[in-house]
């Protein structure tokens, strides 16, 4: 966590009519960090619970970022326990999205802003990370051993943030684990052989929860799709047909 310190010599370089973005770039300090220091100064109570471990637990605060960082989860996230009931929250991003990045780590520090996020480099990606007693109450997927070799469903709370917010769900499953390429194809048009480009998506999971999860929430909102398999495992999802490949541009689209 920040100190008031810090957080008002963050506050006096807005004030000096500087942009977000550049006093983020300088301190290394998220937007919505500093958004949130905007509205409120003082570091929260840290005996204030989380929003779904108390007694009666309450609505996510920002649902709609929830549900991107869900997505980012499922993709490309593991939680581990750590010392005196902390656990780490890492998601690996390429280095060659910075806007990526940007927006997972963004994405992080709202779901917990009063926890540190950090950006750990390694060979050709960095992990974004957070320290929380807390984030396995909000990604109650979390569990020994690799996603895909154990069950994956969403509770109830977060289907109904996914059902409000299904293209924040999908963007963030695709920013873990999906890719924007121009396929091609050729045909014979009156005896002379024609190249075809078009744009199509891809998603590859080796579960196959979460691949039905992407699925299922494609066909919620009216996009036709595919399962490839490579060999005999159906590992990817693919949504090629035009009027599909316009709607995932106009809410997804590539990443950046």
């Amino acid at each position: 966590m920040y100190d008031v310190g810090t957080r008002e010599r963050t506050l006096a370089l807005i004030a000096q009519g500087r942009s977000l973005n550049s006093v983020s770039q300088q301190t290394g300090i998220s937007r919505a960090a500093i958004r949130s220091w905007q509205t409120r100064l003082e570091p929260l109570d840290r005996g204030v619970p989380c929003p779904r471990c108390s007694e009666a637990p309450t609505a996510i605060e920002d649902p709609s970022s929830y549900a991107y960082l869900l997505g980012l989860y499922l993709g490309d996230g593991c939680i581990s326990a750590g010392k005196r009931g902390v656990y780490s929250l890492r998601i690996a991003c390429a280095d060659a999205w910075p806007g990526l990045i940007e927006a997972c780590a963004e994405a992080v520090q709202i779901a917990r802003p009063d926890n540190k996020v950090s950006r750990v480099a390694s060979a050709g990606c960095q992990y974004v990370t957070s320290f929380s007693k807390h984030w396995p109450c909000l990604f109650p997927q979390h569990g020994p051993g690799k996603k895909h070799d154990r069950r994956i469903t969403l509770e109830p709370w977060q289907q109904q943030i996914v059902d409000s917010y299904p293209w924040e769900f999908i963007r963030g499953l695709f920013h873990s684990d999906g890719c924007r390429i121009t396929n091609w194809a050729t045909r014979m048009v009156r005896g002379e052989r024609k190249r075809y480009e078009y744009p199509r998506y891809f998603f590859t999971n080796k579960s196959d929860d979460i691949r039905k999860l992407y699925g299922d929430t494609l066909t919620a909102v009216g996009v036709e799709w595919t399962t490839l398999a490579r060999g005999s495992k159906p590992l990817n999802i693919s949504v090629a047909r035009r009027a599909s490949v316009t709607l995932m541009d106009a809410h997804v689209g590539p990443k950046y």
